[in-house]
């Protein structure tokens, strides 16, 4: 998809683009601002640890974090909200409590959410104090529990050694006495300082790690220190409502945005003549705008507003059509479509009346001999038409079929009576005789015929023309539909011209949109000017269906313009 594309599509679902960024930001403005407002109170905290005295080390950082870390969890268990509640006489702490450690320092940031205020700030401060001081008496109990400990072990050995010492001071004693000691009481004797050394070393031991012990009480200090208390905030954090408003709105453009262009990629339908051109393989002859916006009437645009935008593409159309064959000239034009309600009976219409303006004895046959609706088109009857002439013999007066319109130069030869066999008539010799006396009363004739996909008709009328217009709508002929109904009259070897996109929309149109609504406000202009004189003009125009269809009636009315068989272009 080119960016011109991406253009198109963003304007075409401009509208709906527009309502879902109203729609969610109209629902998120009400939300919002009926929301309960909440308010954020931050107080920040710092971890403490003694300090080294062979200086900072990289495994004290990372332990520091680390404390950081666990510090953050402990902030919100449940005995220090228990108490912080028992403080503040609440039920439970209910209010938001975040706790942030700052990545690669040793702070805490404590963030308490409430929709009270005061409440908020109350929580923020007095968290760090019940944590603090429940920390410090749970670091107290585990001193004093070592200490137990130590001076339990000290008591011990103490006793050993007095033991000890007095089993000595015995030997000593018989030594003094002038008695000798038996060699059993000598190794006694030895054994007891052995092992009275032994207690001394293992009570020195024991003091050096009991001093250890209360150094370290000493130099702790606070492990936890609140560096910044937390103070009474005055604007609430949330809602945010232009913010979130925006937001929303921003992202439903985006959302419905998206919801367009999948549309679009599902969408197989052919848009513009280069769509068409895409899938059927054939030349774009003919980009036909819409008249007006979901307007599928049949308008004579081209006869009744010959100098309007919309009549000057049907004369593109026209003058495409010659130059596509200029070897072979093309005299009998037929048009068709894939479908039913494409638009062909309207292009074809207003094709043959460019045709005539432009200086030629135009035909139109409405050879769609089952849903015919040209003769509504021009307000004419259908009492007579292709049906009756076929009947005639070969080489009979056809003129009392050929029913004269408003245009100049242009004659509507209907399609009559309903016949049984629709496709056995357009397929027979008697209508291959018919066409060539058509060509003898006039320059050119223009053929309606029915869809091909729907029936026969076309594919079998299409191979006595010199040209067939495959017509398709825009956003509504299906690719595949386009693609199948140009192979179909290509495999009888018809001489497909071309394909003309008829009914685009004025958003995807481009500059036809601003010619049309510059064309429209000079008309407007002008009849204002001139005092309704142009309308009045207009109105002598539009001839009413009865005072066309008089003349026909009464005997096959033809102007005397039209070229007699046997005649020559110039005679006439």
């Amino acid at each position: 998809m080119e960016l011109r594309q991406y253009g198109r599509t963003i304007w075409k679902w401009l509208w709906l683009i527009i309502v879902g960024a109203a729609i969610a930001g109209g629902i998120t403005y009400l939300i919002s601002s009926r929301s309960t407002p909440i308010y954020r109170a931050s107080s920040q905290l710092l971890i403490q640890q003694a300090a080294n005295p062979s200086g900072l080390q990289w495994t004290e950082v990372l332990t520091s974090e680390r404390l950081a870390a666990n510090y953050a969890r402990l902030l919100t268990t449940r005995p220090v909200l228990n108490q912080v509640a028992a403080n503040l006489r609440l039920p439970e702490v209910s209010s938001a409590i975040i706790v942030d450690p700052v990545r690669e320092t040793q702070i805490i940031v404590l963030h308490v959410e409430d929709p009270n205020p005061a409440l908020a700030t109350a929580v923020a401060n007095d968290l760090p104090a019940v944590f603090i001081g429940q920390n410090e008496k749970q670091q107290q109990q585990r001193i004093n529990s070592t200490l137990e400990v130590y001076q339990t072990q000290i008591d011990g050995v103490q006793a050993d050694i007095e033991q000890a010492q007095t089993q000595l001071q015995l030997f000593q004693s018989l030594e003094d006495n002038g008695d000798e000691l038996t060699l059993e009481q000598a190794a006694q004797r030895a054994r007891l300082e052995a092992s009275l050394a032994q207690y001394r070393s293992s009570l020195a031991e024991l003091l050096r790690n009991r001093d250890d012990v209360k150094r370290a009480e000493a130099n702790r200090g606070d492990t936890i220190t609140v560096v910044e208390p937390a103070i009474e905030p005055t604007q609430p954090i949330r809602p945010k409502v232009l913010v979130n408003t925006l937001i929303a709105a921003a992202l439903g453009a985006l959302l419905l945005a998206a919801v367009a262009f999948l549309i679009e990629y599902l969408d197989d339908t052919v848009k513009l003549p280069e769509d068409a051109a895409r899938v059927t393989g054939l030349p774009a002859l003919g980009s036909l705008v819409q008249f007006r916006a979901g307007d599928k009437e049949r308008r004579l645009i081209a006869a009744t507003n010959p100098q309007s935008p919309f009549t000057e593409s049907y004369r593109t159309l026209r003058t495409n059509i010659q130059f596509s064959s200029l070897d072979k000239p093309i005299d009998k034009l037929m048009l068709t479509s894939a479908s039913p309600g494409e638009g062909k009976s309207t292009t074809a219409a207003n094709l043959a009346v460019v045709i005539a303006q432009g200086g030629k004895r135009t035909i139109l046959v409405d050879t769609d001999l089952r849903r015919p609706v040209l003769h509504q088109v021009f307000g004419l009857p259908n009492a007579v038409g292709v049906t009756n002439a076929l009947l005639l013999p070969a080489g009979g007066d056809l003129t009392p079929y050929l029913q004269q319109t408003d245009v100049e130069n242009l004659w509507l030869l209907s399609s009559g009576p309903t016949p049984p066999n629709p496709s056995e008539l357009l397929g027979s010799h008697r209508m291959g005789e018919l066409i060539d006396e058509l060509r003898q009363y006039a320059d050119m004739l223009v053929f309606d015929s029915p869809p091909t996909l729907a029936v026969t008709d076309a594919a079998v009328l299409a191979r006595q023309m010199d040209g067939v217009l495959l017509v398709v709508e825009s956003a509504s002929t299906r690719e595949v539909a386009a693609r199948r109904a140009a192979q179909g009259l290509l495999k009888v070897n018809a001489n497909v011209l071309g394909v003309a996109v008829n009914r685009i929309p004025y958003r995807m149109a481009g500059s036809h949109y601003y010619y049309y609504d510059y064309y429209e406000n000079k008309g407007d202009k002008d009849d204002s000017d001139q005092g309704g004189e142009s309308k009045k003009r207009r109105k002598g125009k539009d001839r009413p269906a009865e005072a066309a269809a008089q003349p026909a009636a009464a005997g096959g009315f033809v102007a005397s313009q039209l070229r007699q068989p046997g005649s020559s272009a110039q005679d006439a």
